[in-house]
């Protein structure tokens, strides 16, 4: 985990999880451990390098586990820690907001 946190949760709150690739990451992670391809395609027009680099991110900030197996070809599967987890509240706040404001939006 990085030492250098600011001193606003809300920002260190963002600081982890603060950009789109990462929330839908953790959304399909949610529902339990996944290869690198199932993310890559449940998550949509994601590229591979910006998956790579924001599951990487998210290992080195304890939000995910990489688990290698060791055979030929490569297996490696991604699982949300206790961390991850516990952000599910978080997204569940989000989605209701999200539904909340689209039904505003529609029914104006």
């Amino acid at each position: 985990m990085k030492e250098n946190l600011p001193a606003c949760p809300v920002e260190i709150t963002l600081q982890l999880i603060g950009n789109r690739w990462k929330v839908l990451i953790i959304r399909e992670l949610l529902d339990g451990t996944k290869r690198f391809g199932e993310l890559k395609k449940s998550i949509g027009n994601i590229t591979q390098k910006v998956l790579t680099s924001n599951l990487r991110s998210m290992e080195e900030s304890g939000l995910v586990t990489r688990k290698v197996y060791a055979e030929v070809p490569p297996k490696v599967e991604y699982s949300l820690t206790e961390t991850g987890y516990s952000l599910d509240p978080i997204l569940k706040s989000m989605f209701d907001w999200g539904e909340g404001y689209k039904n505003k939006t529609i029914n104006k």
